[in-house]
């Protein structure tokens, strides 16, 4: 019986001219790796469209918020539950129950209501049972909602929103509410070496006369293509216990699993229509620790015939390499649109059979 589980899951997935993650010039975001300069997608621009998909796509409704404006979105949950309450009284309950609770709060920029000091992460269920409190407290002689500091504070810890317990929660005026995050999602970067290329375009203007041949409007835009090697984990014993109830991870698990392979950040999708989906996905279940397969694309791979088939072989052939230094997978799961074959892994046919037994391997597994 062990009392660690790490779900790795490693992707090749290749892009045709896009720019889905720039800089703050606009170039697509870049980085040396052996010596090379590839293409890289931030683990923040990825995991942001990971959080939509669960908003969007996912059935897990115990989604979170991280917004500023927590007093306006619990005192919309407060005229929810009790549509008497004026929107001013409700306001004002949100407020006294959120720094109750240990949130400091501010007044934002025109002075009409009280916001959060940072970005806050706040998850449905906390949220809703934050309203119900305020809207069921009642007010003492001197007009203050009669609150308990307690309470509130374990709304705050227990009932994690999903996304909260999977990319954590920092929060500097009261450790207390921090969460630890139970997943990692990498950068990721190109098997090969990129270089960065323009489009030069230009704009007609529809009302211009007829003896005017120029362009409204001339530009440029940068973008690059690639194939990309993508990694992120999951400690499986860590998410049980933030969300204390096996049912629900493996259901977010599988969640995490399909936003990470189906999500595609949208920086100029609509001038690039880079709709792809991985090549290959592999998912490791291991008793040891998480481990990245970047190590295979540290020499980049090269071809003449596209990066695809070679980055799947680079890719691979470390899985097996790095056997050496750790303990062999307690199950290896991987979908592939070509013929591939992973040692010890158990190809599927579909998505849906892929979670479907990840979901068996993770509810038949012993934590201790």
């Amino acid at each position: 019986m062990n009392s660690r589980l790490f779900l790795d899951m490693h992707i090749i997935q290749t892009l045709p001219p896009s720019n889905i993650n720039r800089d703050d010039t606009g170039s697509p975001k870049t980085a040396l790796y052996g010596g090379v300069r590839r293409a890289r997608v931030s683990s923040q621009s990825w995991k942001a469209a990971m959080r939509n998909y669960f908003k969007e796509g996912g059935e897990v409704a115990n989604v979170g918020v991280r917004t500023k404006d927590i007093v306006r979105y619990v005192a919309g949950k407060i005229r929810e539950i009790n549509s008497t309450i004026l929107e001013k009284e409700a306001m004002d309950r949100a407020a006294e129950a959120i720094e109750k609770a240990g949130i400091k709060l501010k007044d934002n920029k025109d002075k009409s209501a009280k916001e959060a000091k940072a970005l806050f992460f706040l998850g449905e269920n906390q949220a809703r049972d934050i309203a119900k409190i305020a809207a069921e407290a009642q007010e003492d002689a001197k007009g203050k909602l009669v609150l308990d500091k307690d309470l509130l504070q374990k709304v705050l810890n227990d009932n994690v929103a999903i996304d909260i317990a999977l990319f954590g929660r920092m929060v500097a005026d009261d450790p207390s509410l921090n969460e630890d995050a139970s997943s990692q999602v990498a950068h990721a970067i190109s098997t090969h070496g990129v270089q960065t290329e323009f489009d030069y375009f230009t704009a007609a203007d529809d009302l211009s006369p007829e003896d005017n041949a120029g362009a409204g409007m001339i530009g440029n835009v940068e973008y690059n293509s690639s194939t990309l090697y993508r990694y992120a984990n999951v400690a499986l014993h860590e998410f049980l216990h933030q969300l204390k109830d096996r049912g629900s991870m493996i259901n977010a698990t599988k969640l995490f699993v399909e936003a990470f392979a189906k999500s595609l950040p949208t920086g100029k999708v609509n001038t690039f229509a880079n709709q792809t989906l991985p090549s290959i996905l592999v998912i490791n279940l291991r008793e040891d620790r998480p481990v990245s397969l970047v190590s295979a694309f540290e020499s980049p791979v090269k071809s003449e015939e596209g990066y695809v088939a070679g980055s799947i072989k680079r890719m691979s052939d470390e899985m097996e390499k790095i056997q050496k230094f750790v303990q062999k997978p307690v199950k290896t799961l991987y979908l592939a649109i070509d013929n591939v074959d992973i040692t010890d892994g158990e190809e599927v046919e579909s998505f849906e059979e892929l979670l479907e037994k990840l979901g068996v391997e993770i509810e038949n597994y012993q934590f201790s």
